[in-house]
């Protein structure tokens, strides 16, 4: 992934303290009042040829990859959906594949988002509805990304567009034109997606600091996470973010969907371990870890 990469050497110098929540977001989740909050971490693929021998046995075939991944994880940032629009045999192919309880959060075809940019997109729509309709119980939140040049100018159509959706289908939507995140535009769409139901995705990238914005829309959260290669900036990171979770957890987070990534994919099942780990420990829960045989013992990298 390469959205807000920086040079390595200019990391140290970036100030990656996450943004005091918005005042809309702790009032959101004192009137949930939700008392277990339901925890998703993952990755957004599973097609890493570069895990076998890591985290897949050696040998794993490529077609067994998301059995092995779904041993680890309880869900996948789903980003094949947006290279190709989902259809029944594949989604219930991939389906075949999970335990129940993973969750599947696909992200909305280009066609639909890129090249339609949401116009004249009903037909197209439907069509995503209805593929990934078939993870039935296994469906978790939809992932609506719009172009870095959809900005507020288009916000008429954004609303629009998501208004026209099912009121039962859960959708998170991450902003990423800079003017969204003034602050002329900025309580407008989020109040906006707040008043529809919709949710508001947070990423947290090095370059592009304006899109950790600290407002969620929903009870839920859904947070995207762009390391850089196991820095040591990745890690105090990831510890500050488990103060931020642990906040929301206490207040009424309804579900959280975390969501790793790395510039080089490779290193994701490290941090996620560590996360994990982190947050057994320092909120006082009990995530399943993921079966690596490869890592250093827990008590290693604490």
């Amino acid at each position: 992934m390469d959205f807000g990469r920086v040079d390595i050497l200019d990391l140290d110098r970036i100030d990656f303290s996450l943004p005091e929540d918005r005042p809309g977001t702790i009032n959101l989740l004192k009137e949930n009042r939700k008392k277990d909050t339901q925890i998703f971490i993952g990755c957004a693929k599973w097609g890493r040829k570069d895990w076998v021998g890591k985290i897949y046995p050696l040998g794993t075939k490529d077609s067994d990859f998301l059995e092995h991944y779904a041993q680890h994880f309880n869900s996948i940032e789903l980003n094949a959906t947006f290279y190709k629009m989902p259809d029944e045999i594949t989604v219930k192919r991939w389906k075949s594949k999970v335990p129940n309880g993973f969750k599947f959060c696909p992200k909305f075809t280009d066609v639909i988002t890129h090249i339609k940019r949401l116009k004249d997109a009903t037909e197209l729509t439907n069509q995503f509805l209805r593929g990934v309709s078939f993870f039935e119980e296994n469906l978790g939140p939809a992932f609506l990304q719009l172009p870095p040049n959809f900005g507020p100018k288009h916000q008429d159509l954004l609303l629009g567009y998501l208004k026209a959706l099912p009121n039962d289908f859960k959708v998170f939507v991450e902003l990423r034109h800079p003017d969204w995140f003034k602050e002329q535009h900025f309580d407008p769409v989020f109040d906006a997606l707040h008043a529809l139901g919709r949710g508001s995705v947070i990423t947290d990238a090095a370059g592009r600091r304006d899109c950790v914005h600290g407002r969620l829309t929903t009870p839920g959260a859904f947070v995207r996470f762009v390391g850089n290669s196991l820095h040591a900036t990745d890690y105090t990171r990831i510890d500050e973010w488990i103060q931020k979770l642990g906040t929301w957890v206490n207040h009424g987070l309804d579900d959280l969907y975390f969501f790793m990534h790395q510039h080089d994919e490779l290193y994701s099942p490290e941090l996620i371990l560590y996360q994990i780990q982190k947050m057994n420990q320092e909120l006082h829960l009990n995530i399943p870890l993921p079966k690596y045989s490869f890592l250093p013992k827990q008590t290693d990298m604490l």
